[in-house]
């Protein structure tokens, strides 16, 4: 049975998610499956994502290869992919999501309100982060607190950027905590910031599994990966950000999460924020309902959340792209 050709950019993070896709398949299908990586512009460059194209240029490159048929398929991390879906590939899958949080890694185990009071002997705390969605809900965060922090923008690997707490040059730096574990690296996280005070990047934590949709029966085969529950929610939030015309270079944070009755997931619960990058201006909305029964629903819901913040001034907000 020929291998399968898994295509994966080269970092360690995007090789531990392919990875265990790849096991995955295997278990699921009895076929073996390659990694073949894939350098993507996103990778080489230090430029900010704000400046080079937003979060598709981590994608470009692997849709590429999947297009020349040099890979079957292409695993990447959800919030990396563009919200307008090409014909000419099929999202076979949506796994199970991983912890969706955002999280902290600070000098001395302090969490982020600790860390936000105590600043440091020459000013506010110095905090790093790439993300404008990150530096926007912080600073208001540390304003809430009556206090100001420092959000010094960051690139570089999970290594180079927790480098610049270890040597002392921050306090602290915000990443992904799926990405952490998926690395085995949670122990070194000293605060989980929870979504009632943080929302994370639409599609946060989960993963997007890739073919070109002229190949029906490979997608057969990996939609056996796809996890129905993780599907409506991402849709739901990558809507919330469509609508809002977003893309990465906006402030934007958007969350669903399943609510429970007992055992069996009965509602589903959107949130949404757009803010300015110094914290100053939010619009958050919520809205909750009936869990959907497909990603049409789901879709509905998400428009329905941004046609009421951008009614809130949401707009407005997004017109600011400084870090």
């Amino acid at each position: 049975m020929n291998a399968l050709r898994l295509g994966t950019r080269r970092s360690q993070l995007a090789m531990a998610q392919s990875r265990g896709v790849a096991d995955e398949v295997t278990r699921l299908t009895g076929r073996p499956v390659e990694l073949v990586e894939i350098t993507t512009y996103g990778d080489v460059s230090r430029e900010s994502l704000v400046s080079i194209g937003g979060t598709g240029v981590f994608v470009s490159a692997l849709r590429d290869a999947l297009l020349a048929g040099e890979i079957d398929f292409a695993v990447h991390s959800l919030k990396d992919l563009p919200t307008a879906q090409p014909v000419e590939l099929a999202l076979a899958a949506v796994p199970p999501r991983a912890d969706p949080r955002d999280a902290l890694v600070a000098r001395d185990g302090l969490g982020f309100e600790t860390l936000a009071m105590a600043g440091r002997a020459s000013g506010p705390a110095r905090i790093g982060s790439g993300s404008p969605r990150r530096i926007s809900q912080l600073n208001a965060w540390a304003r809430s607190l009556g206090r100001e922090i420092e959000m010094v923008p960051i690139r570089g690997n999970v290594d180079t950027r927790i480098g610049f707490v270890r040597s002392g040059e921050l306090d602290a730096v915000v990443l992904a905590a799926a990405g952490l574990r998926r690395l085995g690296r949670d122990a070194e996280i000293t605060d989980f910031l929870a979504p009632d005070t943080v929302l994370p990047a639409p599609g946060q934590g989960a993963l997007a599994v890739e073919c070109v949709a002229s190949r029906p029966e490979l997608v057969t085969e990996l939609a056996r990966l796809d996890d129905p529950h993780t599907r409506i929610a991402v849709a739901a939030e990558r809507t919330l950000l469509a609508e809002l015309e977003a893309g990465c270079s906006a402030p934007v944070g958007a969350f669903a999460d399943l609510l429970r009755d007992g055992q069996t997931f009965t509602e589903l619960r959107l949130r949404g924020v757009v803010g300015t990058t110094d914290g100053a201006q939010l619009v958050q909305l919520s809205t909750t309902g009936p869990l959907p029964g497909s990603v049409d629903e789901a879709v509905a819901m998400g428009r329905q959340l941004a046609d009421e913040m951008l009614a809130k001034g949401a707009a407005g907000l997004m017109g600011e792209r400084a870090l």
